[in-house]
């Protein structure tokens, strides 16, 4: 009788212990999975207002940056990548993401909208 019983204790154990390895593995799936989703949930639509080639910044009316927690508003922004004002004039609608780099709000990614 004892035989059966710790047979079936080391049983549930080996299961329980299978069933925690692998929520592990799984879990990372989810975690690239969101991290894949990142840009695209932070984007929100932005009007441009003004661009300043010369200052390397862009002027947007923009919904709510939750990332930052910014309510919406018309601001000014720094660009990733100054060739991105070349692409862009007054009246543009866009989708953008936008993040604090080292103090400065900056456009990190951004597409027109059509």
């Amino acid at each position: 009788m004892k035989t059966i019983a710790s047979t079936f204790f080391i049983a549930i154990a080996v299961a329980g212990s299978a069933s925690v390895m692998a929520a592990n593995d799984h879990a990372g799936h989810t975690m690239v999975a969101q991290a894949g989703n990142t840009a695209s949930s932070k984007m929100v639509d932005g009007l441009v207002k003004k661009v300043d080639k010369d200052a390397g910044k862009l002027t947007l009316s923009h919904g709510p940056l939750e990332s930052l927690n910014m309510p919406a508003m018309t601001m000014v922004f720094r660009v990733k990548e100054a060739s991105w004002l070349d692409q862009m004039k007054t009246g543009d609608k866009i989708m953008f993401v936008a993040e604090s780099i080292n103090g400065t709000i900056t456009v990190t990614h951004f597409v027109p909208v059509k």
